[in-house]
């Protein structure tokens, strides 16, 4: 019975690509004079799912970097990091980890080179993005819907 329930389990990437992308540089030439310049880099990251048909879902990994000195922006970069999967057989909780957790753990490597690589071009030096723990923040997300459930639960 078990191996007849795994068997029906299907997980698969059929695509991984980059959905949108911008790289601003509004300082540029003048900041490449500048020798001391020490940037405060602010990193947002978001993912969405949707379902674009049965058994198959698109997962958008967002991010933007934003590079600023002084209160000007150095550099801005916005990426949309997609995949396409095949999902088939698992419980609703099953699935919100997948598309939570698993899917934006296989896209943040894509997101991470093209990042690197578009600040690079720009003419800025080496930028590393940090690794991600996506399944802590998909157990965060979770915890803080729940209190957000039970609040309003108490409300009524």
């Amino acid at each position: 019975m078990a191996d007849e329930q795994t068997a029906e389990k299907r997980l698969t990437i059929s695509k991984i690509y980059l959905k949108d992308f911008s790289f601003e540089s509004p300082q540029t030439p003048q900041i490449f004079r500048q020798t001391d310049w020490q940037p405060k880099t602010d990193l947002n990251l978001r993912s969405s799912h949707t379902v674009i048909d049965e058994g198959h879902h698109e997962v958008l990994l967002t991010l933007t970097v934003e590079a600023k000195a002084e209160d000007k922006t150095i550099f801005l970069v916005e990426l949309q990091q997609a995949g396409l999967f095949e999902i088939i057989g698992y419980s609703d909780e099953e699935l919100g980890a997948i598309v939570g957790s698993y899917c934006p753990n296989i896209l943040f490597p894509y997101a991470r080179e093209t990042i690197a690589s578009l600040i690079q071009k720009g003419g800025f030096p080496e930028f590393v993005l940090q690794p991600i723990n996506f399944d802590a923040l998909y157990v965060q997300s979770q915890q803080q819907k729940a209190a957000a459930q039970a609040g309003a639960q108490e409300t009524h």
